[in-house]
């Protein structure tokens, strides 16, 4: 996303709630390392999320310090509200940490109550302990999940992306069907859903498409190979479209004529789990309900040794590697659901013995009431 995508307003209220909470916290400065998070706070589309950054975001509301790799300080000037970006590196060598060291002293920040963000994909141990080192005997919290926590309630706009992308993903399945045919290999098939996604506005995702074919459907990611459909095959697919960076996720399960008897028994107990989980979301529901409901559904079928994956997580904004939120429905999850969040529904079932598996995914929004499928693609097991 960029500052153009949402009203000035939106951002301004952002800041807003995320200062707030700072200020609950106790803290005059927040680290603020996570793409995702920098994205949510000022907006910027640069391509910089394999190197380090770091938006120095105040509790007082001032021009905000945005330290990024010097070939995008233009575009990140351009498109986000840093009122201050430095670069670092470039033209010649130069290390992030020390250019990270002159922005704390020049700024006079190392005598704040510091909150820093440590996100597991976009922050180095290496980098983590010097950024320690950096900051010495200043009070510092861990402070990785404040601004996320924010920001699973999405709001009218932000679902409007979600929606968009959720449309996107249901274009990709019609592409899918137009595609599928004995003959063709993975990648030819993927190569054409790929093509129409990004001709509809979606960004690259932020994990790449999985795509599993006759006896590779008991990989739960099966990336895209050079095998070659053949009539009868089982086939079954996970991928994201991305608008403005805000994700959609499905999964759908595709058969290359007439199903056998085990095939649609597998598809029977996983469609039967994602519906049950279905059921139990609506606000204010803990997120360990649905899962519960999804598992019972498994393991009555006798399947529960091969229900390989997470039953669903948070969806949203992302950047590689991931488009999940910290949100998740799954044995050790706390959260509650709230009215806004997006989930998705995916608990799968992938027997490797077998040769077989299937996973059926939507994104859902849960409401008051319930939960709003968000794709309007068919949910059955397709017959191609």
């Amino acid at each position: 996303m960029s500052k153009h995508d949402f009203a000035l307003s939106e951002f301004q209220d952002r800041q807003r709630r995320v200062r707030a909470e700072m200020e609950r916290a106790g803290l005059d400065l927040l680290l603020v390392i996570s793409p995702v998070n920098v994205n949510y706070l000022i907006g910027s589309r640069g391509k910089i999320w394999q190197f380090f950054r770091c938006l120095f975001f105040t509790l007082e509301d001032r021009p905000l310090t945005y330290l990024v790799k010097l070939a995008e300080v233009a575009e990140v000037e351009d498109l986000s509200l840093a009122g201050d970006v430095r670069g670092w590196g470039g033209r010649e060598p130069e290390d992030p940490i020390d250019a990270f060291r002159a922005v704390m002293e020049e700024k006079g920040f190392l005598d704040r109550r510091i909150g820093l963000e440590a996100p597991a994909y976009h922050l180095g141990p290496k980098e983590y302990e010097r950024i320690k080192a950096v900051l010495g005997g200043a009070r510092v919290v861990d402070a990785t999940h404040l601004v996320e926590s924010l920001k699973l309630v999405k709001s009218p706009a932000e679902l409007a992306y979600i929606r968009r992308a959720a449309g996107i993903c249901d274009a990709g399945v019609d592409t899918f069907l137009r595609a599928l045919a004995p003959g063709r290999t993975e990648f030819e098939v993927v190569a054409e859903v790929h093509r129409t996604m990004m001709a509809l506005g979606s960004d690259a995702p932020a994990s790449p498409m999985n795509f599993a074919s006759g006896e590779r459907t008991c990989y739960g990611h099966g990336l895209p190979s050079e095998r070659r459909l053949e009539p009868g095959d089982l086939c079954h697919t996970e991928y994201g479209a991305s608008y403005r960076r805000y994700h959609a996720t499905i999964g759908r399960v595709f058969c290359l004529g007439t199903p056998t008897p085990r095939m649609r028994e597998i598809y029977r107990v996983v469609r039967g789990a994602c519906d049950a989980c279905i059921a139990e979301i609506r606000a204010g529901v803990p997120a360990l309900r649905p899962h519960q409901a999804a598992k019972w559904v498994i393991a009555e079928a006798g399947m529960d040794r091969y229900r390989l994956h997470t039953t669903g997580y948070g969806i949203g904004p992302g950047f590689p590697p991931l488009w999940g939120e910290s949100a998740h429905m799954f044995g050790d999850s706390s959260h509650v659901l709230q009215a806004g969040m997006v989930v998705s529904i995916e608990p799968p079932v992938f027997i490797h013995q077998e040769r077989l598996g299937a996973r059926l995914i939507d994104n859902v929004l849960v409401t008051a009431t319930g939960a709003e499928v968000l794709s309007r693609s068919s949910r059955d097991l397709i017959e191609v």
